[in-house]
């Protein structure tokens, strides 16, 4: 595992938005985000799983959780500039986006994959990624210390048979990090990295190995240490790495 001892304050003042925030990892990096001072920006697709989340945080970090419902399958362009706008008016900057939100889509061979799963896993995990990324790239331009961090696989760093349009959604996504690490290398103080936590306790976990015992498998509140490394001050060297568990501990 990856040993670092995070401060309380390491994201004092720090304002993060992140996908898929309603549960699994998502869900667990917005706690663990606001028990070291952030401010929380929770996107995802369901009001009542959004509000619930609020529900549950909001009383112990007052006035720092804000919702905000957002269907990657509906939404246009339009939608990601009243994001941006809305993230404009209220806030200085944005100094962290953690690109979570994932579908999973079909197991199956590519010669039989279904046209709309492909469609749609393209959307959210890709589509979105981008989207999302050029709207905001004005408020973490503002930051003196931002962060974009994509959610990678191991299925998205080297293909293997029957992951479909979900690992080929993973490459993607690593080149779009790439890409966007490259162009800012000179030009920006955003740092850009994927991260890929390994197997984890999550629902899509579930649905991927159906057969698999969920109490062999890494929960996700042991993976934070490396999430807060990345999302906090420390990390400031870190640029343009597709990053994993191993990876990152031997970095620091």
């Amino acid at each position: 595992m990856f040993d670092y001892q995070a401060p309380s304050d390491l994201l004092n003042n720090r304002t993060i938005l992140l996908t898929g925030a309603s549960d699994g990892i998502g869900r667990v990096c917005a706690e663990s985000f606001l028990n070291h001072g952030a401010q929380v920006i929770l996107l995802g697709r369901s009001q009542e799983k959004l509000e619930s989340a609020f529900d549950a945080l909001e009383p112990l970090h007052p006035g720092r959780v804000i919702i905000h419902p957002l269907d990657f399958l509906q939404a246009d362009v339009a939608d990601y500039q009243q994001l941006a706008s809305a993230v404009n008016e209220q806030f200085d900057c944005l100094d962290g986006l953690l690109h979570n939100a994932a579908l999973l889509g079909a197991r199956t061979p590519i010669a039989y994959y279904p046209e709309q799963d492909w469609k749609q896993v393209m959307t959210v995990n890709v589509d979105a990624a981008f989207h999302l990324s050029k709207a905001l790239l004005p408020a973490l331009e503002r930051s003196s210390d931002g962060r974009i961090l994509f959610t990678s696989s191991s299925v998205g760093r080297q293909g293997r048979a029957y992951w479909g349009a979900y690992g080929v959604s993973k490459f993607a996504v690593e080149g779009l990090m790439q890409t966007l690490a490259e162009e800012l290398a000179e030009t920006s103080r955003i740092r850009v990295n994927s991260f890929n936590p390994g197997a984890t306790r999550t629902t899509m976990r579930t649905r991927a190995y159906p057969a698999e015992d969920p109490r062999s498998v890494t929960e996700a509140a042991e993976h934070m240490p490396a999430y807060l490394y990345l999302m906090g001050p420390d990390s400031a060297e870190v640029h343009g790495q597709a990053l994993d568990m191993q990876s990152i501990a031997r970095g620091k």
